[in-house]
């Protein structure tokens, strides 16, 4: 008989399985509740960041969760930024004039006019810089093109703020000059020193495109109290209120009216973002904890009590009173369930009764967006986060659980071989006793 190896290595497998199947079971079960939990740990710091998120971009800096706007009569005259300190009220503007970049052509110029010797000065606003026609070669050639002289004006370490371009036309080469700012204050001047008188005379006749001027607004209509600015940006024209002027008014325009007042709609689409970011962190705890029924799943998390702590923690924050307010006043409350709702003839109400009072609920410090704020950091923040340490330990008892089972897998090897070896070696008796029993025939 021929030693059937295939026999003894699928007996090998099946004993050597047997010897470690049962700490093997034990720890892929635990492997798979430890990567299960660390998974909803994960997927519930993320929720948590998320709405961390939505938190912290309704506190950035100075906002503020009320919100006014402006009304025009007349649309193209101008916009206007309106910050929650904004007091209501109407206002008229007259524009008679929008301010304008300075901007200069010299004409007629070709690279033999324009030379290599003597200096080009620009100014603006008490200050100017030098260009030195015989640096400005870069080509070697021996004469200084528009090209060069724009890009030399253009790449000066000192320029205050001149942009030179170049436009051909009718066959023509004009270098263009224009101030990069708006305003009366930059206005561009020009001069020469030891030039050529071709290139003296460029500079010298230059035409005037666009004049440099600021904008000149008169409040409460003509006649009325002067404004100025170097560009068309007023900022803080009112309390609380900047207006940019895109349109100048003809003699015979009506002024501008401008209505300041609160948006309530935008207000209450304010506080709709944050009840929507905190009902949406609420429904992914509870699909985390759930307690599981014949027709729903068991939660990864369920009767986890840490978890439902964080939901009790932001729960009772939403319950206190800030600044002598709280969220109910305003008509946003819990159903049932624990998600938000607005309530919008109670919010419409208490927000035109209290705007202050809705405003220093949510926004200061310590304040229901500040202690909402802190209160998720403690959980999220990836250096000394409570869910980040709990995650660190669940790593740590997957490190050791993959060590033991190449433990076990090792393990297994050395049994594989043992009983491979050992039926072997009864097959290759029995084979020895077949032949001598064949002997004796």
């Amino acid at each position: 008989m021929a030693i059937d190896t295939n026999y003894a290595q699928q007996m090998a497998a099946q004993l050597a399985a047997y010897e470690v199947q049962g700490a093997e079971t034990r720890l892929q079960r635990n492997q798979s509740t430890y990567q299960t939990q660390r998974d909803a740990l994960n997927s519930l710091r993320s929720s948590l960041s998320t709405f961390g998120s939505a938190v912290k971009s309704l506190k950035t800096g100075n906002a503020s969760m009320l919100v006014n706007s402006a009304k025009f009569s007349a649309e193209g005259y101008a916009s206007a930024t309106v910050g929650a300190k904004a007091i209501e009220g109407s206002y008229q503007f007259y524009v008679k004039q929008l301010a304008s970049g300075h901007q200069l052509a010299l004409e007629g110029l070709t690279p033999e006019k324009v030379g290599t010797s003597g200096t080009l000065t620009l100014g603006q606003g008490g200050e100017s810089f030098t260009i030195d026609l015989a640096s400005i070669d870069s080509d070697g050639d021996g004469s200084n093109s528009l090209e060069e002289l724009a890009a030399a004006i253009n790449g000066h370490a000192d320029n205050t703020g001149v942009k030179a371009t170049l436009v051909r036309a009718d066959g023509q080469v004009s270098l263009i000059l224009s101030s990069e700012e708006t305003g009366a204050a930059k206005a561009i001047s020009l001069s020469t020193s030891g030039t050529s008188t071709d290139f003296a005379a460029a500079v010298a006749g230059k035409r005037e495109l666009s004049a440099a001027r600021d904008a000149e607004v008169y409040l409460g209509g003509q006649g009325g109290i002067k404004l100025t600015s170097a560009s068309n940006r007023f900022d803080s024209i009112i309390d609380g209120v900047s207006l940019t002027f895109t349109k100048a008014h003809s003699a015979t325009d009506q002024p501008l009216t401008v209505d300041i007042g609160r948006d309530q709609s935008a207000t209450k689409d304010k506080a709709q973002k944050f009840v929507d970011a905190f009902n949406t962190l609420m429904s992914a705890i509870d699909g985390l904890t759930a307690s599981g029924s014949e027709t729903s799943a068991r939660g990864r998390l369920a009767g986890d009590s840490s978890v439902r702590s964080i939901e009790n923690q932001l729960n009772q924050l939403l319950r206190s009173e800030y600044g002598g307010t709280n969220l109910m006043k305003f008509g946003i409350v819990a159903d049932r369930n624990g998600k938000l709702t607005i309530d919008t003839e109670r919010f419409e109400k208490a927000i035109a009764a209290d705007p202050e009072g809705f405003d220093k609920l949510f926004t200061g410090k310590d304040n229901l967006l500040d202690s909402l704020d802190k209160s998720i950091s403690a959980y999220t923040s990836t250096t000394n986060g409570l869910l980040k340490n709990r995650m660190d330990s669940l790593d740590l008892s997957l490190k050791r659980v993959k060590e033991q089972i190449e433990a076990i897998d090792a393990q297994y090897e050395r049994y594989y071989n043992r009983y491979l070896r050992q039926y072997t070696m009864m097959l290759q008796t029995i084979q020895s006793m077949e032949s001598t029993q064949s002997m004796f025939g």
